[in-house]
């Protein structure tokens, strides 16, 4: 099982100084947490797609090619790529040279986003949000897969005799996760294809998590790729943690309050007993974490949330040794007791490669 951290790059005021890091301080910032991950032990960072204030990661493959020049072994992904509003050429080529440049420690999340002016920004309706999902995926799966493409859809201009370049290393794309937090047709599109699912698992209550990583697995088996319990799952969580819960949740408190997601709204209190924020000690966030098996089954990757809501970087860092210290040790060896022989390993770019006919 993988566990790592995904960033979503706000910038956002502290709220115990009422100082904004700049731009370039928060991406620096980021890149620095990256590195940190490594050096801790997990093993993903992912980064967020996003390109509207107060947000920074608008180009994550040239954010994640500094890292893969940094690191040696941790897997760089995306928390969202947006497949409505990129065009597919672009993201086949940019993910596939970034897949030569990190020696194929590259998945991708791809996602919708949520943001409605975003779309015609780039010349697309958030109306046909579902349908350029679908469409644009369909054609970056070829792109990835054959050599020569003809094709002509509905959103984009045709194709006639395209290649792709550079092609996938060792001829192998990278995997891609489907990630939805409400979506059924986005779990559907996943199961279709039998990729991976990743549900952001950071607003809502368990009991929606559960219906819709079923109806992915129901949906996987149903197409063909295995049983429900071979599927690939992949879930979100926050935390916040220190050694004394009650120091985690002073310390906290001021960063909820003031958050531009979640902020003015239900209490703290509220929000950690309804979803799956837990702020607390590492023991706590260890069994609030082992307990999200109880709700989707055994499952692949785990990522955490852990720099945002104007959180200063000094304490970003001390929870990333918190948690590759004494939370990840603990989860990897309790998540593998009982776990079955039958569940598949979170795909890496060695394993699809092994088994992927004609593999270079």
């Amino acid at each position: 099982m993988q566990f790592g951290i995904f960033s979503v790059g706000d910038v956002t005021v502290d709220p115990t100084t009422g100082r904004a890091p700049s731009e370039q301080e928060r991406i620096k910032a980021i890149l620095a947490i990256a590195l940190k991950a490594e050096e801790v032990g997990l093993d993903v960072f992912a980064t967020g797609e996003h390109h509207n204030p107060p947000f920074v990661p608008s180009s994550p493959t040239t954010m994640l090619g500094w890292i893969a020049a940094r690191t040696e072994r941790i897997v760089l992904s995306t928390a969202t790529t947006l497949i409505t509003t990129n065009d597919p050429v672009k993201i086949a080529e940019d993910y596939a040279m970034l897949q030569h440049v990190a020696d194929g420690r590259v998945d991708l999340m791809l996602g919708r986003g949520n943001t409605g002016p975003v779309y015609p920004w780039f010349g697309q309706d958030i109306r046909q949000g579902i349908p350029l999902a679908l469409e644009n995926y369909a054609l970056l799966r070829r792109l990835w897969r054959e050599e020569v493409v003809d094709w002509e859809g509905r959103f984009r201009t045709p194709l006639q005799s395209f290649t792709a370049t550079p092609r996938p290393l060792d001829g192998v794309p990278p995997f891609v996760w489907h990630g939805s937090i409400r979506s059924p047709e986005i779990a559907e599109q996943a199961a279709y294809y039998g990729d991976g699912f990743f549900h952001n698992n950071i607003f809502w209550p368990q009991e929606h998590t559960r219906q819709m990583v079923a109806l992915y697995r129901d949906r996987f088996a149903h197409h063909g790729h295995g049983t429900p319990e071979e599927a690939i799952v992949g879930l979100g969580g926050q935390v916040f943690m220190r050694p004394n819960s009650q120091d985690a949740v002073r310390e906290f408190r001021p960063y909820f309050d003031n958050a531009p997601v979640y902020g003015h709204g239900p209490s703290l209190e509220e929000f950690t007993e309804q979803t799956p924020l837990t702020v607390g000690s590492p023991q706590q966030v260890i069994e609030r974490t082992l307990a999200f098996r109880e709700v989707v089954g055994d499952y692949q990757r785990q990522l955490f949330l852990m720099d945002h809501a104007g959180l200063p970087l000094k304490t970003v860092l001390e929870q990333l040794d918190i948690l590759g210290e004494e939370v990840v040790p603990v989860l990897r060896k309790e998540f593998a007791v009982g776990r079955p022989v039958t569940v598949p390993d979170a795909p890496t770019h060695a394993a699809l490669r092994d088994r992927t006919p004609d593999a270079s």
